[in-house]
């Protein structure tokens, strides 16, 4: 039996579609939030180090925006190429061809 006194109960009635009784994806989303971990900084960052390595093949400091886009493209094989330069053009903020870390923890956190 579902306790219907409680935060929880009430915070998923008011995101279940009527219809089916059922949550989408992004009501799921919104009901998990407030109960995930959030992680201190220096957690994010390390995680964000390692995974910037794993494309940063050569280590040499950056991705080429040209790795970027291929990542992108299989991500999601919707996204036409006019879609994919806007998308580099915003992470590769100084222009410069490359996603250094600091972009790609920008990209990564959205701040």
């Amino acid at each position: 039996m579902h306790n219907t006194n409680g935060t929880h109960y009430q915070q998923r009635q008011h995101f279940v579609t009527k219809r089916t009784g059922q949550l989408n994806f992004d009501s799921f989303c919104k009901v998990c939030v407030p109960y995930l971990e959030t992680e201190d900084d220096e957690a994010l960052q390390k995680e964000l180090k390692e995974a910037f390595r794993l494309y940063d093949k050569a280590g040499n400091g950056y991705i080429p925006t040209s790795s970027l886009r291929e990542i992108l493209a299989a991500l999601d094989d919707q996204l036409t190429n006019d879609q994919l330069d806007e998308m580099i053009a915003e992470i590769d903020t100084d222009s410069s061809g490359t996603v250094d870390f600091e972009e790609f923890m920008e990209m990564m956190t959205g701040e």
